[in-house]
């Protein structure tokens, strides 16, 4: 049967995934305010381009076309980043994780590895997702680093792939999972997060 990719609510190492709704706009402005959460981001959704990236956001959610999510530490913890399932290709079983960003006061701690363990065990396990993908800016050396981390094997470089904001042309990175990938990975990401399976 093939998959129905909706944003449901997830939750893994007190770290909470809900989707996306108009109650979350003011707190995720607050949230994505940073002009350094954006730097390698093919948008610009700090100051006046929040509304717009927002919008957008939840106009994808209510269409199905993609499954973008609100991030929150814990479950009454105010929102601090977003995530999404897009490129969705339920008939080819495969799916790509991305536009994620977070508050830079979360950087480098449980939220990102927590938020890709559960999104990756629900592709897998709930969707049945043959294959996740991944991308990131080439310039992007930490994104290509955390990606790689989670177990993603790097597939190679689609030169001049996009327009980053600034009018030069991003070359973008691209990394995947497959199913048969996923048990390792999701045994290292558990130990990562001191999960018991």
């Amino acid at each position: 049967m093939t998959p129905d990719i909706q944003p449901v609510r997830l939750e893994v190492a007190g770290v909470v995934l809900e989707p996306l709704v108009e109650q979350h706009r003011e707190a995720l402005r607050a949230a994505g305010a940073d002009p350094a959460i954006w730097a390698h981001m093919p948008i610009r959704a700090y100051g006046e381009g929040f509304d717009g990236w927002f919008d957008h956001a939840l106009q994808m959610n209510v269409t199905g076309q993609e499954a973008v999510f609100t991030v929150r530490l814990g479950a009454a913890g105010a929102p601090i980043g977003s995530t999404r399932y897009m490129a969705l290709a339920p008939g080819h079983f495969r799916a790509e994780i991305g536009s994620t960003w977070y508050a830079p006061s979360v950087w480098g701690g449980v939220v990102n590895p927590a938020c890709k363990f559960a999104l990756l065990r629900h592709a897998f396990e709930t969707l049945g997702l043959n294959r996740v993908e991944l991308k990131t800016d080439n310039r992007n050396l930490h994104s290509q680093a955390a990606i790689a981390k989670l177990g993603a094997q790097r597939e190679g470089v689609f030169r001049q792939h996009m327009l980053r904001p600034d009018g030069s042309f991003r070359d973008t990175v691209y990394f995947a999972l497959i199913a048969s990938d996923w048990p390792a990975a999701k045994a290292k990401l558990a130990t990562r997060l001191q999960l018991s399976l």
